[in-house]
């Protein structure tokens, strides 16, 4: 289950990759660009932190095959139909955001570091492909830093990966609702216009 997930997580961040350069009027190259830097950035950062060698997209062909192929398919799809889907880079994004922050978190504990690193490494692992995104496509500040309601979803799910971890109950449970979880924060913020309130200036 969770191979599979993970693989859905990497497809949906690759999606995410080429809608974003699709609004950004970039040529196909950019969108894989775009694609191949949503979907490993941030599982690339987290093996870097953890020391984990060689990097586990470097000897993955069925990985980089993936990513490939989706980005192909995604700009298509987008040739043929000259429209973005309304709000569909966000619905993808979450997606991926949901899949891959509990991988992360998985990860984290599996190398045995503190709950907070663990936290930490889980949320790293959910938006640093999207600020990467971002940053590329020259939206400034990210989504990550502004007031939406992103790596809040990502640390309430990991949060909630880590104590059901505690718990004791199945993984497959486990994954699930902190995967849920993530997904319906960021759905309800995405559908219903929720916010973190922005910093205000003291008058002085």
């Amino acid at each position: 289950m969770l191979h599979a997930l993970y693989l859905l997580g990497i497809a949906a961040f690759a999606t995410s990759g080429v809608l974003a350069a699709h609004r950004a009027n970039m040529d196909p190259f950019g969108g894989f660009v775009l694609a191949f830097a949503a979907a490993i950035s941030g599982g690339t950062l987290r093996d870097l932190i953890l020391d984990r060698h060689p990097l586990y997209w470097t000897h993955d062909w069925l990985l980089l095959v993936l990513i490939a192929s989706v980005a192909a398919t995604t700009m298509l799809y987008l040739r043929r139909r000259q429209t973005l889907p309304h709000r569909a880079l966000m619905v993808v994004d979450a997606i991926g955001l949901a899949v891959v922050t509990v991988i992360g978190a998985r990860a984290a504990i599996d190398a045995h570091v503190t709950p907070v690193a663990v936290l930490i490494l889980a949320v790293l692992t959910g938006v640093t492909g999207e600020v990467i995104r971002d940053v590329l496509c020259g939206e400034f500040p990210p989504l990550l830093l502004r007031e939406e309601v992103y790596a809040t979803a990502a640390l309430a799910g990991a949060a909630s990966y880590l104590g059901l971890h505690w718990a004791g109950t199945p993984d497959t449970v486990n994954i699930a609702v902190s995967a849920g979880l993530v997904f319906a924060l960021r759905m309800a913020a995405v559908f219903r216009d929720l916010h973190l309130p922005r910093l205000q200036r003291v008058a002085g």
